[in-house]
C-alpha cells in the first residue's frame, strides 16, 4: 500500500524510468506475449504425453470382445425400429434389449419449461447397470450415446447405439468387474444428459424450474468417469477424442492419453480437432500445422460450450471424453466395430483398475496433437505477459495522478515536480462505474422483457425480440456519450481509466484459472485498445475517429457478431456475399438465444460473465474516449 500511497515514492529510479519508458515497455511485453503463444506448439516448448497414473494398467489387459458381429445385428434391428418412429427415440425398443441381456434397466422420465414461452417438453433416458459381482456398488463407469432420430439434423449414432449394446452383452458375460458399469442413451443431445446428471446427483445445476429432472428408479455407484460414443458409421476411417467441457472445463489428461493410446494400439488413425499429426520433416510446417491445431482447440475451449455430451461430466469431478468415429470416404484404410469395441473393452478395463479418481495428471493443459501437451505452468506466461500491461499502464496513472509528475522542459531533460491532486470527484466517479455495471445486470435480466414486449407489441419470434432489444442497447450505449454535451474532469476521468484498466486485468486473471483460451483472446483484443485509448482531450480528429471505430468494433454485440459471421463463412465459403451476411444475422440470433437459454439451463456463464462484467468495462472506456475532459 505505501507504494500507491506515498507520494515521495515517484523519485525512485524504477518508478522515472517506468513512467519515462511506459510505451516501449508496454510494447514490448504484449509482443512477447504474442510470440510466446505462438512458440508453444514448438516441441522445446511443451512435452510428450505420459501416464502419471500407473493404476490404469493400460493396454496390459487380455482383450477378449469381438464385437463385430454382434453390433451389425444390433444395428439393422435398430435402422428398422428407427425408421417406424423417425422423429423419437424407439424407447420400447431399446428397454427391451437392455432387458434381453439382463441388466437391470430403467427409464428416466425429465421435461423442460422453454423460458420464454412457457412451453413443456418432455423427454426420457434409457439405461441398464451391469452390477460388480463381486464387490459392493460403491463405484461406477458411465457408456453413453446421445440418440440422434432419422431426422436430425446431426450424424446419425445409430452405430454408436448398436456397439453400446454389443459391448453391455459382452460386458455382462464377465465376472472381473470391480465397479458398475451404467449403459445410457438419452434424449435431446446435452439436455438428456445434463437432466440425467442432475437427478443422479440430486441437485438443479441452471436456474430453478427449467429443467426439471425428476428422480431416477435405480442408482449404481459414484461415478468415476465415462466415455461418451459418436460414431457415425460402421466403417470408419478415424476416432476424434473430445475434451473441451462446459465452460472452458477438461478432463484429467490421462484418460485422454489412455483414449489415445488404445485407438492407437488398435491400429485406427487417432485425431484431435478432426486434425491428424503432422509428420511433415520440414520443422517450419511442422510447427504451422501444430499452431493452428492448437489454435483450434483454444478457439473451442474460449465458446465454453461443451464439444459432446461428455463435457457435462466435469462439473461434478468425473473424467469424461468423446469418442467420435467419422464414415471412411474414399481410398486408405478403415476400421470396423471388432478394433473399436477392444478400443472401448480396454478403455473400460483400464478405468476398472482404477483404485482411486484421477488426480495424478494435468487438468489444466493445451494440446498441439494427439502425442504433446502444453501445461499450465508454460501456458500462463504470455497471459501474463499481456495483461501486465494493464497493470503497468494503470499504475503509471495512478503515479502520475498522486504522486511526483515527470514533465520534460524544452532541453528534453527530466525535472521533478511535486504535484498532489486533490478533491477528486468521488460521488461521480463512483456514480458512473455503479451506472456501468447496473446497465449491465439490467442487461442479463432483459430477455425475459423482451421476448414479452417483441411478442405482445410486433408478434415477433422469441430469437428476433432479443436480438432487436440488444441492438437497441447496444445503439443507445453507442451514442448516449456521443451526444451528450456533459464535462468531465480530466482527473476524474484518469482515475477512472486507471479503475477500469485494474477491473479488466482481475477479470482476465479470474476468468483464466478457469477458462484459459477464452481470457488469451480477449486479452489479444482488448489490451492494445487499451494502451492506445486516453481520454478526450484535444488529441488529433483522425486517430480519434480511429479510436472511436476501434472500441465500437469490441462492443461484446458487435464483436459476438463479427466473430459469427467469419465462421459461417468459414462453414460455407461458396455461398455469396449476400447470402452469407443473411445466414450470419440468421445465425447470429440463435446464438444469442442459445447462450441465453445455456447459462439457465447448463449453468455456462459465458453470457453472464458478458453483460454484467465485459459490458460495464466497455461503457467505462467508451465513455473515457468519447466525453470530453477538462483540464
Amino acid at each position: 500500500m505505501g507504494l500507491l500511497t506515498d507520494p515521495r515514492v515517484g523519485t525512485g529510479k524504477m518508478i522515472k524510468f517506468l513512467l519515462k519508458r511506459e510505451k516501449q515497455l508496454c510494447f514490448l511485453l504484449y509482443i512477447a506475449g504474442v510470440i510466446y503463444t505462438m512458440i508453444l506448439a514448438v516441441p522445446v516448448f511443451n512435452e510428450q504425453t505420459y501416464f502419471s497414473e500407473n493404476a490404469l494398467l493400460p493396454g496390459l489387459v487380455t482383450k477378449e470382445s469381438n464385437l463385430d458381429q454382434t453390433s451389425k445385428q444390433f444395428y439393422y434391428e435398430l435402422l428398422h425400429e428407427m425408421k417406424r418412429y423417425p422423429d423419437s427415440m424407439p424407447y420400447a425398443w431399446l428397454s427391451a434389449k437392455f432387458n434381453q441381456l439382463h441388466l437391470d434397466t430403467f427409464i428416466h422420465n425429465f421435461s423442460l419449461t422453454y423460458p420464454f414461452k412457457q412451453q413443456k417438453f418432455t423427454g426420457q433416458n434409457i439405461y441398464g447397470i451391469v452390477r460388480a459381482p463381486k464387490t459392493a456398488s460403491t463405484e461406477a463407469i458411465v457408456v453413453s450415446v446421445p440418440f440422434r432420430p432419422i431426422n436430425s439434423v446431426y450424424l446419425s449414432t445409430a452405430p454408436s447405439v448398436a456397439l453400446l449394446l454389443a459391448f453391455a452383452k459382452f460386458c455382462r458375460k464377465q465376472k472381473y468387474w470391480a465397479k458398475d458399469i451404467i449403459f445410457l442413451v438419452t434424449e435431446y443431445e446435452q439436455l438428456g444428459m445434463q437432466a440425467w446428471l442432475d437427478a443422479y446427483h440430486g441437485v438443479t445445476s441452471g436456474q430453478e424450474g427449467i429443467l426439471i429432472a425428476g428422480d431416477l428408479p435405480g442408482h449404481a455407484g459414484s461415478i468415476q468417469a465415462a466415455i461418451n460414443l459418436e460414431l457415425h458409421a460402421m466403417k470408419i476411417s478415424s476416432i476424434d477424442v473430445k475434451v473441451e467441457g462446459l465452460n472452458g472445463q477438461l478432463p484429467n489428461l490421462d484418460l485422454f492419453n489412455l483414449a489415445q493410446s488404445m485407438i492407437a494400439k488398435e491400429e485406427i488413425q487417432k485425431t484431435f480437432q478432426r486434425r491428424i499429426d503432422s509428420t511433415d520433416t520440414n520443422k517450419l510446417k511442422k510447427w504451422w500445422y501444430h499452431f493452428n491445431t492448437l489454435m483450434t482447440m483454444i478457439a473451442t475451449q474460449a465458446t465454453g460450450i461443451p464439444s459432446g455430451n461428455h463435457g457435462l461430466f466435469h462439473r461434478f469431478g468425473i473424467e469424461a471424453v468423446t469418442l467420435e468415429g467419422f464414415e471412411k470416404t474414399g481410398k486408405g484404410s478403415k476400421a470396423n466395430f471388432y478394433q473399436v469395441g477392444r478400443v472401448v473393452e480396454s478403455m473400460v478395463r483400464s478405468l476398472n483398475n482404477l483404485l482411486e479418481r484421477f488426480h495424478q495428471s494435468y487438468f489444466f493443459y493445451l494440446l498441439p496433437s494427439t502425442e504433446r501437451y502444453v501445461s499450465i505452468s508454460l501456458y500462463m506466461r504470455p497471459l501474463a505477459l499481456i495483461v501486465a500491461n494493464l497493470f503497468i499502464k494503470a499504475f503509471s496513472i495512478w503515479q502520475k495522478l498522486l504522486a511526483p509528475v515527470l514533465q520534460s522542459d524544452e532541453k528534453d531533460n527530466l525535472q521533478i515536480q511535486n504535484i498532489k491532486i486533490k478533491n477528486f470527484d468521488i460521488g461521480n466517479i463512483a456514480s458512473e462505474i455503479l451506472w456501468a455495471h447496473t446497465f449491465g445486470v439490467c442487461l442479463l435480466l432483459s430477455p425475459q422483457m423482451f421476448t414479452s414486449i417483441g411478442r405482445q407489441m410486433w408478434n415477433l419470434h422469441t430469437e428476433d425480440s432479443i436480438y432487436f432489444g440488444n441492438a437497441m442497447a447496444t445503439t443507445l450505449t453507442l451514442l448516449w456519450p456521443l451526444t451528450s454535451r456533459r464535462m468531465v474532469k480530466y482527473k476524474n476521468t484518469l482515475l477512472v481509466f486507471v479503475i477500469a484498466s485494474v477491473e479488466l486485468a482481475t477479470t482476465l486473471i479470474c476468468v483464466a484459472m478457469c477458462n484459459f483460451s477464452l481470457a488469451l483472446l480477449v486479452a489479444s483484443v482488448y489490451v492494445p485498445a487499451v494502451l492506445f485509448s486516453k481520454p478526450r482531450q484535444g488529441s488529433v480528429l483522425g486517430f480519434r475517429i480511429l479510436l472511436y471505430i476501434l472500441w465500437i468494433l469490441l462492443h461484446p454485440f458487435v464483436a459476438s457478431s463479427i466473430v459469427i459471421l467469419g465462421y459461417t463463412y468459414v462453414q460455407f465459403p461458396e455461398e455469396s456475399l449476400l447470402s452469407l451476411i443473411f445466414s450470419g444475422y440468421r445465425a447470429t440470433k440463435q446464438a444469442f438465444v442459445f447462450s441465453i437459454i445455456d447459462s439457465m439451463i447448463y449453468g455456462n456463464w459465458f453470457y453472464n460473465v458478458t453483460t454484467t462484467v465485459m459490458l460495464p468495462i466497455w461503457l467505462l472506456f467508451w465513455n473515457i474516449i468519447c466525453l470530453k475532459s477538462t483540464s
